[in-house]
């Protein structure tokens, strides 16, 4: 074997183990990087959770507003990212207690009774002015001593929470989108979506509760949203009874 041989030869063998070594970092950086988003939702592979649907309460019939549809739809792509399954299923249909199997809850308290449900048992601190009178403090936050009022288009905000019972093997969290309006929801959604690595770096698998505020969504849709803060141990603190007032923040 000439030398120009040999070199030709080393030179292939180098390049199969770079390249195998190569494919072999790739793969291990994709696996552990699924293991941490299946950790986070709480769904390992060929797992069930569950889409819980709420409904228009514009609509007589039992429709599901358009906003909500596309929030749904992001959800299932991040379940089906996760190797897992989902199951739809209406808001007055639920059967199964808390933590069974990875639930995503869309809809304020009105248009989803499980979501009222939810706020009620685990988030005493966040009451949902329900009036069906027109008026500035309907569908407005109140979170504590903060209260965030509905602007349509201009200042909405939405409720975003990972839940759970603080169990040790509790490994099935239930996720709340709860928003002033749908488009608040869909935008709920598609933060978590971008933003689940960073929430799981800071709060790990634990409950968190966190108000966000979507910025002119007549002009920008579900695209444009704030972190307002953590509300989390507000959330869990059973409201005062005294007046809130009203938050310069929600302005």
């Amino acid at each position: 074997m000439t030398d120009d041989v040999r070199n030709i030869v080393l030179g292939v063998i180098a390049a199969g183990l770079s390249a195998s070594l190569g494919w072999f970092v790739r793969t291990y950086l994709w696996k552990r990087k699924l293991r941490r988003k299946q950790t986070f939702f709480g769904l390992p592979g060929n797992s069930e959770s569950l889409l819980v649907v709420n409904r228009d309460p514009s609509s007589a019939d039992l429709a599901v507003h358009r906003f909500d549809v596309f929030a749904l739809l992001e959800l299932s792509a991040l379940i089906k990212d996760c190797g897992a399954h989902a199951q739809m299923i209406t808001q007055d249909a639920v059967q199964q207690g808390f933590g069974e199997r990875t639930e995503f809850c869309v809809g304020g308290p009105v248009s989803n009774r499980r979501m009222a449900a939810h706020i009620s048992a685990m988030l005493p601190g966040i009451h949902v002015n329900n009036d069906p009178e027109p008026g500035p403090h309907r569908a407005a936050f109140r979170i504590g001593d903060e209260q965030y009022r509905l602007e349509p288009g201009i200042t909405e905000h939405v409720i975003l929470a990972r839940l759970t019972t603080g169990q040790p093997d509790q490994s099935r969290p239930v996720f709340l989108f709860c928003g002033q309006r749908a488009i608040t929801n869909q935008a709920a959604t598609r933060y978590l979506a971008r933003h689940h690595e960073r929430l799981h770096r800071k709060y790990g698998t634990g409950t968190f509760v966190l108000l966000l505020k979507v910025v002119n969504s007549q002009a920008y849709g579900p695209d444009l949203v704030e972190l307002v803060g953590d509300v989390t141990r507000a959330a869990q603190t059973p409201a005062p009874s005294t007046p809130a007032q009203i938050s310069h923040r929600a302005s």
